[in-house]
């Protein structure tokens, strides 16, 4: 078979292009690229691959289904559709800040994050592609072959054939090893996470209110918890290099957890506290693109690994790819291109780092507790923990204006004027 684009340059009339992956990365790629070669008067052939079902919520995505934003304006300006307010569930006021013995509520006048049902909204996405022609084949990939002039893509139900494939698989260790084996990709690090849920009933949801509760438990091996109010229940999620069952359990046994949790007997739901395991990136993939491939999202590992903008991320990386694809090549010197347009993601990754470190050693040297003392007296302290529970600043702004010389020299005295000692003394004193 030949192809109008034998070469690596822009593709053009007639194209293919084959997604592996149809959640809100690959959804959102192809989209970008049908409306983008639209405007650019070109007609592009797009698959998208997807082994799992969302119709009928048969599936369960170990996501809490935060979006922040930018989210809408993402939608509608880089993919040509709207935002789904349909399918809002619940508009976040706040969060509220737990460490082991102290909480703090963090409040801001920046726009809402909205809590959806993340199976709804992908289904969304793929419904969405389907309604501007995107051919949608329901099976997971299984094998690539890469070829001078083309790609041949197998999958479980049969095999395509395109001039550039673009893996939007996710944590998925299926497709991941599929990339591994034919291209030089090389997945991202992640960090491991459980996810449970409970249905109060309407009396104690009401009472829980509009606000997520994020935890730094000084827990071995548990980086952050939340309790985040969704439709009709609860979801609960902790991360961790090697979180399991035990973990959970253990943190939902803890005080501070217990006392914002409905009791386990208010469980109303019929698969109420059964636990899911999943997976999200903590740094870029070491190689997520070459000729005629390129990876998006998390698979990529070009996501902030917090509240809200795994899913923005994924959207943004998917545009940014599409753009690159039809307006520069689908070589690995084009795609570097694609690199350079994502560096505000990648910069922000060490910052990120930098900030988990520091959290685990504020744990690690009982000076949490402190921090959160001093943050209700101090309005930049304060904006600094919502930018970081909240998603809705970069962690290099957020280190940024903690950095200045002025503000620190006024916060260690005032830090060192707090008390210290044993924590249970110093728990009496701080209260």
């Amino acid at each position: 078979m030949s192809f109008p684009s034998a070469s690596l340059g822009p593709l053009r009339d007639g194209a293919r292009v084959v997604v592996v992956g149809g959640g809100p990365a690959g959804a959102g790629t192809a989209l970008a690229l049908n409306r983008l070669a639209r405007r650019m008067g070109r007609a592009i052939d797009i698959t998208v691959f997807e082994g799992k079902v969302f119709a009928g919520e048969r599936h369960f995505n170990q996501c809490a289904g935060v979006l922040s934003p930018p989210i809408a304006d993402v939608m509608e300006e880089s993919l040509g559709i709207p935002f789904p307010r349909h399918l809002i569930q619940r508009q976040i006021a706040g969060y509220v800040l737990h460490s082991d013995r102290r909480a703090i509520l963090l409040d801001s006048d920046d726009p809402p994050s909205y809590v959806v049902r993340r199976v709804q909204f992908d289904d969304h996405l793929l419904e969405s592609a389907r309604a501007v022609g995107i051919r949608v084949v329901a099976g997971r990939v299984t094998d690539l072959e890469f070829h001078d002039d083309r790609v041949v893509v197998y999958a479980e139900n049969g095999n395509a054939e395109a001039d550039v494939v673009v893996g939007a698989f996710g944590a998925d260790d299926g497709a991941a090893a599929v990339f591994r084996r034919a291209t030089e990709y090389r997945p991202p690090r992640f960090l491991s996470s459980i996810v449970t849920k409970i249905h109060p009933g309407p009396e104690l949801m009401a009472a829980f209110g509009n606000r997520i509760h994020a935890f730094l438990p000084s827990m071995a091996g548990v980086e952050f918890g939340a309790v985040t109010p969704k439709g009709n229940h609860l979801t609960t999620n902790i991360a961790g290099e090697n979180v399991d069952a035990g973990t959970m359990h253990a943190f939902l046994g803890r005080d501070a957890v217990r006392s914002v949790m409905p009791r386990r007997e208010d469980a109303k739901g019929k698969r109420d506290l059964a636990f899911f395991k999943g997976r999200f990136p903590t740094s870029p993939a070491r190689a997520f693109h070459g000729d005629r491939w390129v990876a998006v999202g998390d698979a990529a590992g070009l996501v902030r690994p917090f509240k809200g903008k795994g899913v923005t991320s994924a959207i943004v990386t998917g545009a940014r790819a599409a753009e690159t694809i039809l307006r520069h090549g689908i070589s690995q010197r084009a795609f570097s291109r694609y690199r350079w347009a994502c560096r505000d993601i990648i910069d922000d990754l060490p910052y990120g780092r930098f900030m988990r470190a520091l959290a685990m050693a504020l744990r690690k040297l009982n000076l949490l507790d402190p921090v959160m003392a001093l943050a209700e007296r101090d309005d930049r302290l304060r904006r600094a923990l919502f930018g970081a529970v909240s998603a809705q600043s970069t962690y290099r702004a957020i280190v940024h204006d903690l950095s200045s010389p002025l503000w620190i020299a006024r916060m260690l005295p005032r830090l060192a004027a707090l008390p210290f000692g044993t924590p249970r003394q110093r728990d009496a004193e701080v209260e």
